[in-house]
């Protein structure tokens, strides 16, 4: 059978070791468990079984069937689907499915608007102190007083982490729209937000985001992925901000803080909150198909045993993942480029969408800058 698959040795979770489909009298023997190795993937079951955790409460790459079975960079449960329609192609012939058109999403989790303007004076005074010691960028000085008193209502255009207009000229350019993710609260300083909702230049970058009609969406702070009140709470404000901003949306989304997940509790979290969509489903340490698939999906309540209206989309790639030295260390950024397209190709070759994340702080050169320019145009 002619199968649309990564390769030829197609990954076996639930089923013969050596599986080989057989035809007689006009019936398919598949010695594969497709429904319920799709299921396995897709409710993330074996994170609920297994308590590896990382230092923020994470289930772990490495911990996974798909990380230690190698197949991790492959949209498993894609496959499947592609064998079980190359069989009913072989049954019945004249059968027709629906068409899906593959997409590129981009999105930003809003960690740091600002380099300069939010926190403490002596926060400022080490930025301004790193970017002189470890950068050479002596022009910082000006720079950075003029972002944290100059321009009190809105973010300063020589802000480094101020790249938003910059992202979302880039996705007009490629016919894509962004999703900016804030975060609505403060629960944990350490690795929670500097800046507030209420703050005139979040209010105004808000504003100007629904005014090019990209999107709004939630990243709920950190440890809030177990708390559904507070999350609630949180994504209640951001909508009552963004309304009094002049933002409408149909659509409300977003993704956790740090990749936080607990499988038990988080979906149905998201629900209650009135979200439509979650899109934190992507390794931290390693890039790829957490969940086996490029494609959206709704989620089920393993332990309530429903499905719920919420809509999952898979995050495949998150830029610190690939690029950064804590995790996979792509540095060289043709390299880098080619990991990318390499996932993106996977997703289109299913008619799935490469979701990806790129924080507006980590764009603050004209290195970045062009690689994810390059990254985005590839698709």
């Amino acid at each position: 059978m002619d199968i649309n698959v990564i390769a030829p040795e197609l990954p076996v979770i639930y089923g013969d070791d050596k599986p080989q489909a057989n035809l007689e009298k006009g019936c398919v023997r598949i010695p594969i468990d497709i429904f319920g190795s799709a299921f396995f993937m897709l409710t993330r079951y074996e994170e609920v079984i297994k308590n590896d955790r990382d230092e923020h409460d994470r289930f772990p790459a490495w911990a996974s069937l798909a990380y230690q079975e190698k197949f991790l960079e492959r949209p498993i449960v894609d496959e499947y689907v592609e064998l079980l329609w190359s069989v009913i192609k072989q049954l019945w012939p004249h059968a027709e499915r629906k068409q899906r058109i593959a997409s590129i999403r981009v999105s930003h989790d809003v960690d740091r608007p600002s380099r300069y303007t939010f926190g403490t004076f002596r926060r400022f005074v080490r930025s301004v102190a790193g970017d002189i010691v470890k950068r050479r960028q002596f022009s910082s000085i000006i720079w950075g007083a003029q972002a944290r008193y100059g321009t009190p209502h809105c973010l300063h255009p020589n802000d480094p982490f101020n790249t938003f207009e910059w992202l979302m000229d880039v996705s007009d350019k490629n016919n894509m729209r962004s999703a900016f993710y804030f975060i609505a609260g403060k629960t944990y300083p350490p690795h929670d937000p500097l800046y507030n909702l209420d703050d005139p230049a979040i209010r105004k970058l808000i504003r100007d985001i629904g005014k090019r009609g990209h999107e709004v969406g939630l990243h709920p702070s950190y440890n809030t992925y177990q708390n559904p009140e507070l999350l609630a709470r949180q994504a209640a404000y951001l909508r009552r901000v963004a309304a009094e901003e002049g933002v409408e949306q149909i659509v409300w989304g977003g993704r956790m803080h740090y990749l936080q997940w607990r499988t038990e509790v988080t979906p149905n979290a998201w629900e209650r909150a009135g979200m439509a969509y979650d899109s934190t489903l992507g390794f931290a340490d390693y890039a790829g198909f957490r969940s086996g698939t490029s494609h959206d999906y709704r989620w089920f309540d393993l332990r309530a045993r429903r499905e719920l209206i919420l809509i999952e989309r898979p995050l495949i790639a998150m830029e610190a993942t690939v690029i950064s030295k804590k995790y996979m260390g792509v540095a060289d950024p043709e390299l880098a480029i080619e990991y990318f397209q390499m996932l993106g190709e996977r997703c289109q070759r299913f008619g799935g969408s490469f979701s990806m994340l790129w924080h507006n702080s980590e764009l603050y050169d004209n290195k970045n800058r062009e690689l994810y320019q390059k990254i985005v145009e590839k698709f």
